[in-house]
């Protein structure tokens, strides 16, 4: 369980996998919408959908996980709209983690497309199902963004804590123990 001092190896490890993923996946996707069509971008697409799969399962873990052990205890006080905004940002955090490879997988399958990992077929192939294709692009779209500015915040607010208010939070995140306060 994570403590105030300590965060376990798993909290660390499911926070920094996802993090490493899904910052590679906003950065791919973003470079793959401006080439054309091409088989380098396909096959760059494959990788951004395999990795997002991934993302997917390891987040449905993380979600679970975060639900078990709630979100860490800050490690000093700060003003009510900061701790508001903290829980926004958290929250968009652990939703976009799955929401963003759902809507991928929306928009794959409503484009007809299979849905594989690597080269393995998770879901074959179909017919076009333009509605839910639509879905998924606006909702990958829009969460793209939305996770940028998230991830954006996230990471000034760790510099912050880091530079500003020297309260251990960067280093408990990597893994460190702090004294005990």
């Amino acid at each position: 369980m994570d403590s105030r001092s300590q965060l376990t190896k798993t909290t660390v490890a499911l926070h920094w996998i996802i993090a490493i993923a899904m910052i590679g996946s906003l950065i791919l996707g973003t470079y793959i919408e401006d080439l054309s069509r091409s088989p380098d971008k396909f096959e760059l697409m494959g990788l951004h959908k395999s990795v997002g799969v991934l993302v997917l399962v390891v987040a449905l873990y993380r979600l679970v996980w975060r639900i078990r052990n709630r979100l860490p205890e800050r490690l000093t006080p700060v003003a009510a709209w900061q701790e508001k905004v903290t829980t926004v940002v958290h929250v968009i955090l652990l939703a976009g983690t799955v929401m963003m490879p759902v809507s991928g997988i929306l928009m794959s399958v409503g484009g007809g497309h299979a849905v594989a990992v690597f080269g393995f077929e998770l879901i074959a192939s179909g017919d076009e199902n333009e509605l839910l294709g639509e879905l998924g692009h606006v909702m990958h779209g829009l969460g793209g963004n939305v996770m940028m500015a998230a991830v954006a915040l996230h990471v000034a607010a760790s510099v912050k804590h880091h530079l500003v208010t020297k309260d251990g939070t960067l280093q408990r995140i990597l893994g460190r123990r702090l004294p005990d306060i």
